[in-house]
């Protein structure tokens, strides 16, 4: 079982640290997508800052969590946090029900659902607890 955790958590983590890169390099790309779910959470929590700066946060705690998952270095919190941001950042990217026509309504429900089954996988991670005996 060692084993399949050396191998899976960089495979699991990857994807983060790449996505991340690219958003805390390119925030502006991902504006207009995360500003409805931006501005919703900014006003609930009476959050400040601009979404450009949010898009930036959240692409450096994926490249953060992602590389820590990846290293095996504090694990099930990486992968928490991995599952924290990856909830807004699928709400944002992935509205198929938005999506006026059946192709692109398609295209995101596909990635939509990638990415539930990637939260999946990160909450299996937090659960994970090595070696150790359950909590039960």
């Amino acid at each position: 079982m060692y084993l399949l955790r050396v191998v899976a958590r960089p495979m699991l983590g990857a994807i983060f640290v790449y996505s991340g890169l690219d958003s805390a390099r390119k925030p502006h790309a991902k504006v207009p997508q995360a500003a409805p779910v931006i501005e919703r959470l900014a006003e609930r929590f009476d959050l400040p800052g601009d979404t450009a700066t949010w898009v930036r946060v959240n692409g450096a705690v994926q490249v953060v969590a992602g590389v820590a998952l990846s290293a095996g270095r504090v694990p099930r919190l990486a992968a928490l946090a991995l599952a924290g941001s990856l909830v807004p950042t699928t709400l944002a990217g992935h509205r198929f029900w938005e999506e006026a026509d059946d192709a692109g309504r398609a295209r995101q429900r596909i990635q939509f659902l990638k990415n539930v089954s990637m939260l999946g996988g990160l909450l299996l991670a937090v659960d994970d607890l090595g070696k150790r005996p359950s909590r039960a």
